[in-house]
């Protein structure tokens, strides 16, 4: 299916989710400003996360409450908000692929770099306490290395594109 097509397509929710899109295609072009659906991917995360949720939910409504499981849920609900946050805030600078689109520097932007990295990998390390299987820390040594890895790609990437603006603002923030 191409993008604006079936149940889910672009024309399914751009007027709701992004009214900028009814706009421009009421002005007669066939997509939003910045060209696709960027609502898309949100609605397909959002779904998988609410679903996850759900049956986790579910799942653990039937164990007891450690000190593990409590220090688990301390971590990870705090963490997956400000990483929630982040992805918002990114918004249409969000891509798959290190590109430089915008320079966001505002919310969480302002004190961290990489919030959706960090904030990621505390879900993880909330969601590995929480089990009580510490053997699954070998995610986090693999997680790590390959958000240290991408981070440095993207900074290479929006110092090309930004300069000065954005090492000014590498020298005020945090990872």
């Amino acid at each position: 299916m191409g993008e604006g097509s079936g149940p889910f397509g672009c024309s399914s929710f751009a007027g709701i989710v992004n009214p900028r899109v009814q706009k421009s295609r009421s002005l007669g072009s066939a997509y939003p400003p910045l060209g696709g659906c960027p609502m898309k991917l949100n609605l397909i995360t959002l779904a998988v996360v609410i679903v996850g949720l759900a049956l986790f939910g579910m799942h653990a409504a039937h164990l007891p409450w450690t000190a593990s499981r409590i220090a688990g849920v301390a971590i990870t609900v705090p963490a997956f908000l400000f990483f929630v946050a982040a992805r918002i805030e990114l918004g249409q600078a969000f891509s798959l692929k290190a590109k430089a689109t915008t320079l966001v520097t505002t919310g969480v932007y302002s004190r961290v770099r990489n919030p959706i990295y960090f904030f990621g990998a505390l879900v993880v390390l909330g969601v590995i306490i929480w089990s009580g299987f510490p053997w699954l820390l070998l995610l986090l040594a693999i997680l790590i290395p390959m958000q240290v890895m991408r981070s440095r790609k993207e900074e290479k990437v929006l110092t090309e594109k930004f300069g000065a603006a954005y090492l000014e603002y590498k020298r005020k923030t945090w990872f």
